[in-house]
């Protein structure tokens, strides 16, 4: 792993285990109790989110290896900093915490399906590959489930320690994130960083941003239609329009060995991540003061 990724990886453990310290057992218990959410946001990755980008690689004229990166990103489950995000606009934590994990799981055999149809439909070829299970699972554990358990342990057990140390956290956690988003931004390609070319942006950023204002409106619509909750709503979207790009990364550069499909996943991480908090920010206004369900 690079430097830069390995110290991505830390601050995300870091920020898992602050939202943690927001979380109770009671919280995950009653997405047990009320499924509705969980089942809907989570067939929405599953199904719609490679569908959307299907038709989004079909609409744009983009390389073929640009086609199949974007699929490739659609059908990556959601990323840790999705936890972090429905943390900051008070969305369901322990909602979108359960998706990432049952997604990143179920995504480990669909994955190959869907990535086999894009590269059939856009490349004429196919090809046959099985994600590693116990290597994609434990980044998953350690980096956002593992963090974010210790983090309600530490509530339950020492409540006055985590309730004074939980607001200067926050503080904390937004100025690593905002620290490591910028390294990531401005390192060379050889250090860890995106590497991208100004054409290689103007290629695949109209698409790309197509792809994330689509999931995150379908994420966010279908559970509204379904009469949730804004709460969930929000995490359902956050959840869609913010996919975990390591996984994209090993899937076009390593598995597939093809550095073309990795660039829609770069440029995505690049961006991803503001789009959806502007998203929170105006769709939590939006309920606040105008939306009427």
């Amino acid at each position: 792993m690079e430097t830069i990724d390995l110290l991505v990886s830390l601050v995300l453990a870091l920020i898992m285990l602050g939202i943690g310290l927001s979380l109770s057992i009671q919280d995950f218990t009653n997405i047990a109790k009320y499924p509705k959410a969980f089942t809907l946001a989570l067939s929405s990755q599953m199904i719609a989110l490679p569908l959307i980008a299907f038709g989004v690689a079909l609409l744009f004229p983009l390389s073929h290896e640009f086609k199949v990166g974007l699929v490739i990103l659609a059908a990556s489950p959601g990323g840790a900093t999705s936890g972090y995000i429905t943390h900051l606009f008070k969305g369901n934590v322990a909602l979108s915490l359960s998706l990432t994990s049952m997604n990143s799981l179920l995504t480990l055999f669909s994955i190959p399906f869907v990535v086999n149809s894009a590269l059939l439909i856009f490349m004429g070829t196919q090809t046959t590959f099985t994600l590693p299970f116990w290597e994609t699972f434990l980044h998953i554990f350690f980096i956002a489930l593992a963090p974010a358990f210790l983090g309600v342990l530490l509530r339950q057990n020492f409540p006055t320690f985590s309730h004074a140390v939980r607001k200067p956290m926050q503080f904390i956690m937004m100025g690593l994130l905002l620290l490591v988003f910028g390294i990531k931004f401005f390192a060379g390609q050889d250090a860890g960083g995106a590497g991208l070319s100004s054409q290689d942006m103007l290629n695949i950023l109209p698409s790309a941003l197509i792809l994330n204002l689509s999931c995150l409106l379908f994420g966010y619509f279908l559970l509204r239609l379904a009469h949730l909750n804004h709460s969930d709503s929000l995490t359902a979207a956050i959840e869609s329009g913010v996919h975990n790009t390591t996984l994209a990364f090993l899937i076009a550069g390593t598995i597939l060995g093809n550095q073309e499909m990795v660039k829609p996943a770069l440029l995505y991480s690049m961006f991803s991540f503001w789009t959806a908090i502007l998203f929170g920010f105006i769709s939590s206004k939006l309920a606040k003061h105008t939306l009427k369900w």
